[in-house]
């Protein structure tokens, strides 16, 4: 029976298609590659390349995916090229880090699909959710395809490092468009990524000017914060089941502490993070004058919760001095915006870190001291 519905699903969505793309295209009429292609350069992001030849934009993703985006379903593309014709109207997003791009894209109306509402916060979107304009698809390895196929899109932007369970949607034949935002070890490489979305749906030109605009700020408040006199040490993380996962001296927050000019007690470069034993870590981090956690606790986080999670908590020297920095994800929509905010955060650690570089009046957005 379900073979039968999922057959009918198809059926129905090839014909949804087949109806869109008629419409649309007179709405494209009269567009061409020449007078529509915004001029896009990668400055800071790895993980995608961007190429412009005559009426086709080549871009690279990663070590292996290649898309050729197009106006016209006339244009024919090199065999390694997978077709996309933009600007694509439906999609599904798998997690909250491409949800950021749609959403300081003001381009909500392109999301079709996600996985979950779990801690979300956007009103907007749980409001779409609620009436239907956004299906939950359900979670990585437990996708329901015929939620999928409802969502009629054009391309599906996915993470390769999740649990998976792609290749049911892989027979849908939709396009799976990889997005390794969250590869990248720079803020603004990560933050790049908007101009990767952008190019998809048509706002080149926006993702281009809020970029620029994101890049401006981070890069003033970086070079003052250079000529502080002092530099303060920072730790991250806290126990959990036995372990401390360490962010690495090459992950992008550690890239962060060091523009908010403190020094991170891990130096390593070779690693964005690992799993270290709680004596490893103290034996690291005893001393650091700044300890920074991000969780998700139920209710008002504290000094005490702090110790009662793990007593020997309170030997650290950001402990006794009550200096540890502190961001709630059950209060703040950190996964869901702060990807497309580096500067925010940059401004946070630095009123922190040296707070006569702020105003005065400053009011932190994710991070702040706990008291």
């Amino acid at each position: 029976m379900r073979r039968i519905v999922y057959t009918i699903a198809i059926a129905f969505v090839l014909c949804a298609c087949s109806s869109r793309s008629g419409s649309t295209s007179k709405e494209r009429e009269g567009t061409t590659a020449n007078d529509s292609i915004v001029e896009v350069s990668v400055r800071y992001a790895t993980g995608f390349t961007v190429r412009d030849s005559a009426d086709i934009r080549f871009v690279e993703v990663g070590e292996k995916d290649r898309f050729a985006l197009v106006h016209s379903d006339d244009i024919s593309v090199p065999i390694n090229y997978i077709k996309v014709r933009i600007p694509i109207y439906n999609t599904i997003c798998m997690t909250a880090l491409q949800l950021s791009n749609f959403t300081i894209l003001d381009a909500h109306d392109v999301v079709k699909g996600i996985t979950g509402t779990k801690n979300l916060f956007n009103q907007d979107i749980l409001q779409r959710v609620k009436d239907g304009r956004i299906v939950k698809i359900g979670m990585e390895g437990d996708f329901d395809t015929e939620l999928v196929l409802a969502a009629n899109p054009d391309v599906i932007f996915i993470s390769p490092s999740k649990r998976g369970g792609y290749d049911a949607i892989k027979e849908t034949g939709i396009t799976l468009v990889p997005h390794l935002g969250y590869k990248e070890l720079d803020p603004l490489g990560q933050a790049e990524w908007i101009k990767f979305v952008g190019m998809f749906i048509g706002k080149e030109k926006e993702a281009n000017e809020i970029f620029n605009g994101i890049e401006s700020r981070y890069l003033e408040l970086k070079e003052k914060a250079s000529e502080a006199k002092n530099r303060p040490t920072v730790t991250s993380g806290e126990m959990h089941y036995g372990n401390w996962h360490a962010v690495g001296g090459k992950n992008y927050l550690a890239q962060i502490f060091r523009d908010a000019g403190a020094e991170y007690v891990i130096n390593d470069e070779e690693t964005s993070g690992e799993d270290l034993e709680f004596e490893k870590m103290y034996a690291l981090a005893a001393n650091a004058d700044y300890w920074r956690i991000l969780n998700s606790y139920p209710g008002e986080f504290s000094y005490e919760a702090l110790k009662a999670s793990e007593p020997r908590n309170e030997l650290f020297k950001a402990f006794k001095e009550k200096k540890v920095i502190y961001c709630n994800m059950k209060q703040q929509p950190y996964y869901e915006i702060s990807p497309v905010q580096p500067d925010v955060l940059l401004k946070d650690f630095v009123a922190i870190f040296h707070p006569e570089l702020v105003e005065k009046d400053y009011q932190p957005v994710f991070y702040k001291l706990l008291k």
